[in-house]
């Protein structure tokens, strides 16, 4: 189990130091929750592209190659008819049917990927048991970092993120 500490501050430039410190510091910034975009918070949270397009890519190769060779073999082995002397394997007439379902295949490997980063469907956060988490959509911003193991180090960050200007600060277990 992993510990969060999340501190919620009155305006962005508190926010942005604090976030500044506590990467400077060498802790893990988990996410920012903002009324409106701060800027420069995305190069602070390290936020990088997903490999969501990978797996669409090769969910879809698969589905795709998948077809072609059912097609294939039920064309050349299972079934063959030869019909005015064509051949059997004829590819391009069978690519119209792997290239509709490689489409499907990529969407629905694309989906599965995107719950399973993102943890989807989880239907409770400790997030949201804070009281007043709902204003960081509002007039609040909110910072969640990993919090050190051990207990004087948590003490240590929460004391420098309330000089920094955070208004409260609360440690949740995920």
């Amino acid at each position: 189990m992993s510990h969060l500490l999340v501190a919620s501050y009155i305006d962005a430039i508190a926010l942005k130091r604090s976030a500044e410190w506590a990467k400077n510091a060498k802790f893990k910034l988990v996410d920012a929750f903002t009324p409106f975009p701060v800027e420069g918070m995305a190069d602070l949270l390290d936020s990088t592209s997903t490999r969501l397009r990978v797996y669409m890519f090769l969910g879809g190769m698969a589905v795709a190659a998948a077809a072609y060779g059912l097609e294939g073999w039920s064309a050349v082995f299972n079934y063959p008819i030869n019909s005015g002397g064509r051949a059997l394997n004829s590819w391009p007439a069978f690519m119209l049917f792997p290239f509709a379902v490689g489409i499907f295949g990529a969407a629905f490997a694309g989906l599965v990927a995107l719950l399973l980063q993102t943890g989807l469907p989880r239907l409770h956060h400790p997030l949201f048991d804070i009281n007043g988490f709902e204003r960081a959509t509002q007039d609040r911003f909110m910072l969640a970092l990993e919090a050190p193991a051990d207990l004087p180090g948590r003490m240590n960050v929460i004391n420098r993120l309330r000089e920094a200007g955070a208004e409260n600060v609360w440690e949740l277990e995920t």
